[in-house]
């Protein structure tokens, strides 16, 4: 666990890693006698899985480490290769957390029953701790269900009304308010009300191929070169005799 803030309040929260998850069977009443999803979780080897599950999942192309049935009214809207997302939850939704808890092994009635035990003075030695009578001496012998010391733990829990504080979509990581059963990297099987809502797995597993583009090389445009134009020599201008005429000195024309 750990603990998140919310604007001015801190939370004890559990994170949990919620998916994708791929739908890999929908049970109906007309096939199978009830409404279902089958869906997968996590991922493993394929060398560990056995053939007949090979051929199951082939389908919809996962290799999971997790499968878990869950029952569901309307089964018929979904199909085998939907995926389920984190983006299904929303803050502040009310979840269940169903999990396998913690084995604590051999465990006597306090720990296991909450007795309170025996008083430590006034003549009582080594009973602090026992559950004391089993039975009565009538039926002469220990009626089923008396609640004594024996193995702890192991079994299939669920702690209801949990709420989401925060998500991170990123991540497929749900903050959960509170503890759920279970260990570290335990199995939980997350329930909800409301509408459950699927992405088509092609959308989000696969991913579009990368294209890679030719170089698109330009044809320079040949310029043709325009004919190269000699130029004609430029003559000196003569000067006519009239023009000498005009151009002569003032005295001579006086004379």
């Amino acid at each position: 666990m750990t603990q998140l803030w919310v604007n001015d309040k801190v939370f004890a929260v559990t994170p949990i890693t919620a998916g994708p998850c791929v739908v890999t069977q929908v049970k109906n009443k007309a096939k199978d006698g009830y409404e279902a999803l089958q869906i997968a979780f996590g991922e493993r080897k394929e060398k560990n899985i056995n053939k007949p599950q090979l051929g199951h999942f082939k389908a919809t192309g996962v290799k999971p480490a997790h499968v878990r049935e869950f029952r569901l009214d309307g089964s018929a809207d979904f199909k085998a290769g939907d995926v389920i997302s984190v983006g299904a939850f929303a803050v502040g939704d009310t979840i269940d957390a169903t999990g396998t808890s913690k084995g604590r092994g051999f465990q006597g009635v306090v720990k296991r029953h909450h007795f309170k035990g025996f008083r430590a003075t006034h003549g009582n030695k080594d009973q602090e701790r026992m559950s004391g009578s089993v039975g009565p001496k009538g039926p002469a012998h220990v009626f089923k269900g008396t609640r004594m010391g024996g193995r702890m733990g192991g079994d299939r829990t669920t702690t209801t009304n949990l709420e989401i504080i925060d998500i991170d979509v990123e991540k497929n990581i749900i903050y959960v308010k509170g503890a759920v059963p279970g260990s570290i990297n335990g199995l939980i099987m997350i329930k909800s009300k409301g509408t459950l809502s699927v992405n088509l797995k092609k959308e989000i597993i696969e991913e579009a191929p990368v294209v890679e583009e030719t170089p698109i090389t330009e044809e320079t445009p040949v310029v043709e070169e325009a004919p190269v134009v000699e130029e004609a020599p430029v003559a000196e201008e003569v000067s006519t005799p009239e023009e000498v005429k005009e151009e002569a000195p003032a005295e001579e024309k006086a004379e």
